[in-house]
């Protein structure tokens, strides 16, 4: 029996919407797990269950307060805040410099700067420690941020740069008409222009210094200075044979919550921040 063209658009339709719901399902379940376990305790983290059956928050209290995971969440907002405005400043500056000033090898620095940021973290992570340490930041909060901040300017300078080549030449020239300085420029004029832009580095920024694991497991020993990652992965029950499952679930959700309510609020500048330059027209 041959379909008509509505049967077959109708059944196109079909399919992706099934497969959009079955990516869904897939994403989301472990979120869903993890909020389900976190109000478990007791025998009921060991029963096959996905509908919650009772509401225990003890799990919330004790890693937020007795664990010591809410002292390391206010430690990762504080790293995480200070490497995104550290490399957005650097960045937007040194994106300026690659877009509009023309000078031999730009082409290669820009080459040179992307090559940096394929470098995987263990192939740096002992030249990184002898600079922390000449640097007198061991076991410090600045530890992290220096070592952060390394690591995500080469992929903010190199997209602010592809965005600021988009931006025509005359904005600039206007301004330098009017009697603005270079800093004017770069705050007044384009700031504003690339907000989306700076916005999806930011969030990249802030979401790769919130999730990092192995320079906070090595630079910081101290639990004062730990991260949300190094703290969770560190969670102990009340004796070395038990493990927190409660508490681990309840702390990872608390981590997790942030960084989606920052997703949902900035999507519309994040999708418009990763198109920006791709089309031309």
């Amino acid at each position: 029996m041959k379909l008509t063209r509505k049967q077959r658009q109708a059944a196109h339709l079909a399919w992706i919407h099934a497969a959009a719901a079955l990516v869904t399902v897939v994403s989301v379940f472990p979120f869903y797990n993890a909020i389900i376990t976190s109000l478990q305790t007791g025998q009921d983290l060991f029963l096959p269950s996905y509908l919650p059956t009772s509401f225990h928050w003890e799990n919330y209290a004790t890693a937020l307060v007795q664990n010591g995971v809410g002292r390391s969440l206010a430690n990762s907002v504080l790293v995480a805040t200070v490497t995104v405005g550290g490399c957005l400043l650097v960045s937007i500056t040194g994106a300026f410099a690659l877009a509009r000033i023309r000078f031999r090898g730009q082409r290669a620095l820009l080459f040179t700067i992307l090559c940096v940021s394929m470098f995987p973290q263990v192939a740096v992570l002992s030249g990184m420690f002898e600079l922390v340490r000449f640097l007198g930041l061991y076991d410090s909060l600045g530890a992290l941020v220096v070592s952060y901040t390394t690591f995500s300017l080469p992929f903010t300078i190199w997209v602010l740069t592809t965005f600021m080549k988009n931006i025509p030449v005359e904005l600039e020239e206007a301004a330098i008409v009017d009697g603005a300085s270079l800093w004017v420029i770069i705050t007044k004029v384009f700031a504003p222009i690339m907000g989306p832009a700076l916005v999806t580095t930011g969030l990249l920024a802030f979401i790769g210094a919130w999730n990092e694991f192995m320079f906070a497991l090595t630079f910081v020993i101290s639990g004062e200075n730990r991260t949300v990652p190094v703290a969770i992965a560190l969670l102990q029950g009340a004796s070395q044979y038990e493990l927190p499952w409660g508490s681990i679930m309840a702390a990872s959700v608390t981590v997790t919550l942030p960084i989606i309510v920052m997703v949902l609020i900035f999507q519309k500048r994040i999708v418009s921040g990763l198109t920006a330059g791709a089309v031309k027209g």
